[in-house]
């Protein structure tokens, strides 16, 4: 959690717009647990993670939408076991994930 609070600091000092996207819960099983978080600037830096890697991109987008339009947004993702399994994860779940600007 440090790591991103410096570098959503570094990018505040800089007046670079900053998305954060906050895990508010999970289902099932799943790689982050709520208060996991993942920050994005508006030059497409990334500090944190809140999935280990299954739905960054498109969190990565939808942080992009966020702060191209100043809407906040609470998204959802998911899989079944059987097409977990099927894609080599280990095992299905679904996430649920607030995404804000930063207005300082």
């Amino acid at each position: 959690m440090r790591e991103v609070l410096d570098r959503v600091e570094q990018w505040r000092a800089a007046g670079t717009p900053v998305a954060v996207a906050t895990v508010v819960g999970v289902a099932r099983s799943a790689p982050r647990q709520p208060g996991a978080v993942m920050a994005v600037s508006a030059d497409g830096e990334v500090a944190g993670s809140v999935s280990g890697g299954c739905v960054e991109g498109a969190v990565y987008e939808q942080a992009q939408q966020v702060l191209a339009t100043g809407e906040p947004a609470l998204v959802q993702y998911g899989i079944s076991d059987e097409q977990a399994f099927d894609v080599g994860l280990t095992c299905g779940g679904e996430i649920e994930i607030f995404v804000e600007r930063l207005d300082w």
